[in-house]
């Protein structure tokens, strides 16, 4: 068994993102955030214009890591069955007949929803209990996923013919909401340079379920002190219109704010954070750190806001404007 001390396991992290680079030219912020979604135990959506390399950035990360990976292409004919699996009959040699659940690609570590938004509700309701759950639901038996289960959904935020959005219930049970921007001038110089020429160094499975395991109970073994936690709930708190402690953006934009499985995501993603910056405990930074990617789905715009082309992203940044940060003397 491999050596689980804290050190070796960010050390192992750290080899996992190297990995990645391999393949994965710049967004260093998407690839941070993708590593905290998994080392929090958490699943993550990947929004973004088609040609920016999330699936590629996905299948890099399976591929350094010994976990099984599944791919699902989602569609509008994608059934349930087709996710979690269904049951044959089969004949054996001596006429006798019986049924057998064949799994489908739930069945894996990493699951791959490319598109997620295409597939009707149905189907998007089957992932829904697998994501939550962490088992399936079939011919009247639960059957538990494997761990760890980490559920990474591609969407792509213009093209809405033939889609059907993600409600609210799902999108809340996705830790961090990651938008994949465009690459810096450098960035896509180097891409093209890596993608039109010969083939680079192969990537290594450098990274275990044991390791990600490991992780995931270090992350919820970190300390938060009770200053950082009141931080985290004061931002989810001022998120809701109704309450005294809004902003003035909030009450004029925000239909529903974030409920509390958004200061469950704050606080996990920010010791996930601190973990992977190899510090012992969390601080205010690391709060801000993820709250765009664990508020922007989870904040609903009302209609003056879409009159007025205000997205979730400035009401966030007018909450980190409006609600004081502790110094990091009195939360460490």
């Amino acid at each position: 068994m491999s050596d689980q001390s804290p050190a070796s396991l960010i050390a192992a992290v750290q080899r996992l993102r190297a990995e990645i680079a391999k393949r994965i030219v710049g967004q260093d912020a998407v690839v941070d955030e993708i590593l905290m979604a998994l080392v929090a135990g958490g699943h993550a959506l990947l929004v973004g214009v088609p040609g920016l390399a999330k699936t590629l950035m996905i299948k890099s990360l399976s591929d350094a890591m010994q976990l099984a990976f599944r791919r699902i292409q989602f569609t509008p004919d994608l059934v349930p069955s087709d996710i979690t699996g269904t049951e044959i009959l089969e004949e054996s040699g001596g006429g006798a007949r019986a049924f057998r659940f064949v799994q489908g690609p739930v069945f894996a570590n990493i699951v791959l929803a490319d598109e997620i938004n295409r597939a009707p509700p149905r189907t998007q309701a089957a992932l829904l209990e697998a994501m939550q759950e962490h088992h399936v639901t079939a011919a009247g038996t639960t059957m538990r996923l494997p761990e760890p289960f980490f559920v990474l959904a591609t969407q792509n935020p213009i093209e809405q013919e033939g889609t059907y959005p993600l409600p609210e219930a799902q999108l809340d049970r996705f830790l961090f909401d990651i938008r994949v921007g465009y690459p810096t001038e450098a960035d896509e110089i180097a891409i093209l340079r890596t993608t039109t020429g010969t083939r680079g160094a192969p990537i290594e499975a450098v990274f275990t379920a044991e390791d990600a395991l490991a992780l995931q109970r270090l992350v919820r073994a970190l300390p938060c002190s009770d200053v950082v936690l009141a931080y985290a709930a004061k931002l989810v708190r001022a998120s809701r219109p109704q309450e005294p402690t809004a902003p003035s953006l909030v009450r004029q934009y925000v239909r529903w704010g974030a409920g509390p499985r958004a200061g469950q995501a704050l606080i996990l993603g920010a010791k996930a954070s601190a973990l992977l910056a190899g510090r012992a405990a969390v601080s205010p930074a690391d709060i801000r750190r993820v709250v765009m990617p664990v508020l922007r789905h989870r904040i609903l715009p009302n209609f003056a806001a879409e009159a007025d082309g205000v997205s979730a992203e400035p009401i966030i940044e007018a909450l980190l404007a409006h609600v004081a940060a502790p110094s990091s003397a009195l939360s460490a």
